[in-house]
């Protein structure tokens, strides 16, 4: 803005911070920034991407989904992203998965197998328990869901499985350069591994050491050496990786849990 007065009015051109119009400037400039954030702001709002709070709801709302109670912008995002699958009527993987996520909030994940035509396998993870193996009432609330009328085709026969637990666990040494605060450096690394953790607790996947090397590599890190997981820790269908190392924390505060094998040396 001060480029464009200079631009327009030659007058300006010994234009100092303490004359009034330079202040008259920076106000402008101000109110402009905050103007243009509110747009940008504006047009995220209608984007399932970037949406957040009732936003998110209303758009969640066109594809038919509904927010549950208790329910995190993150997995209204997700069951939103997946419900074009559920107008499907022939029984298609994105329906049951859909249709198995709104049974209940505190579902993680849910794999969805068919070994033989018409046999259907939902695997379920989450609940009460830290590591998200479901009991016995919550597998047959989504049995329930997945064999309603309205959503099982009458061909399809379904099954519903608790996820088998797969535990591993973290063991690393980092150096630190010398300077910053070893430990906070270790916490912030802790941090790290933990929210990775969390991210691949889900049915079926994969945790690779490469991952976890490098949710290690925080800043200040200059060096890691990762025992545990000595390899990968594949999950089968039928399994969900769970992190045990340090203290089992709730899905929703990644951040706030070390994890106690993770050890500091400084270079």
């Amino acid at each position: 803005m001060l480029a464009d007065l200079r631009g327009r009015d030659p007058q300006f051109s010994a234009l100092v911070e303490s004359d009034p119009a330079f202040k008259i400037i920076e106000v402008a400039a101000y109110r402009e920034f905050l103007l243009r954030a509110r747009v940008n702001d504006a047009a995220r709002a209608v984007m399932l991407a970037y949406a957040r709070g009732a936003d998110l709801d209303q758009i969640a709302a066109l594809g038919g989904a509904e927010r549950a109670e208790g329910e995190s912008d993150d997995r209204l995002r997700r069951r939103a992203q997946l419900a074009p699958e559920s107008y499907s009527v022939a029984g298609p993987e994105g329906a049951y998965r859909f249709h198995a996520l709104a049974a209940d909030a505190r579902i993680v994940d849910v794999g969805i197998e068919s070994p033989n035509p018409g046999e259907i396998v939902a695997t379920v993870l989450g609940g009460d328990n830290p590591d998200g193996a479901a009991d016995a009432a919550l597998v047959a609330k989504v049995l329930a869901a997945l064999n309603d009328k309205e959503v099982r085709p009458l061909t399809d026969s379904v099954t519903v499985n608790a996820a088998e637990i797969l535990p591993f666990q973290v063991t690393a040494e980092l150096t630190v350069e010398s300077g910053p605060d070893s430990e906070v450096v270790r916490a912030a690394a802790a941090a790290a591994v933990r929210a990775h953790c969390l991210e691949v607790h889900r049915v079926g996947a994969t945790v690779y050491r490469s991952a976890v090397f490098a949710a290690c590599h925080v800043a200040g890190v200059i060096g890691v050496s990762l025992t545990e997981p000595a390899a990968n820790v594949a999950a089968t269908a039928a399994q969900a990786p769970w992190c045990t190392t340090g203290t089992n924390m709730p899905y929703s505060a990644p951040d706030t849990h070390d994890l106690d094998g993770i050890a500091v040396t400084v270079a």
